[in-house]
């Protein structure tokens, strides 16, 4: 049998107060900022991790960029840590 792996959930309150939960689906440095990839139905957020706290992006240039370099670091990875990755 192959165990999973444990996957931590966060609520996520939206400007107009709604709740949503994601998936964490990765914690990742990027130069000196800690950031938070989640996911939920559909949607992929992208959050800066300060003080163990989930901070919003408003740049999407900012946000792009950090998504971008995700991606390529994931893509270099070997087949067995993406399948990993994707859980």
């Amino acid at each position: 049998m192959v165990d999973k792996p444990i996957r931590d959930f966060v609520i996520v309150t939206d400007e107009e107060g709604k709740e949503q939960r994601f998936l964490v689906e990765a914690l990742f440095d990027m130069g000196d900022q800690s950031y938070a990839l989640l996911k939920s139905k559909g949607d992929i957020l992208i959050m800066r991790v300060e003080d163990n706290e989930l901070i919003g992006i408003a740049s999407t240039e900012e946000r792009d960029s950090i998504l971008e370099a995700y991606q390529i670091a994931v893509e270099s990875l070997p087949n067995a840590e993406k399948s990993e990755l994707r859980g």
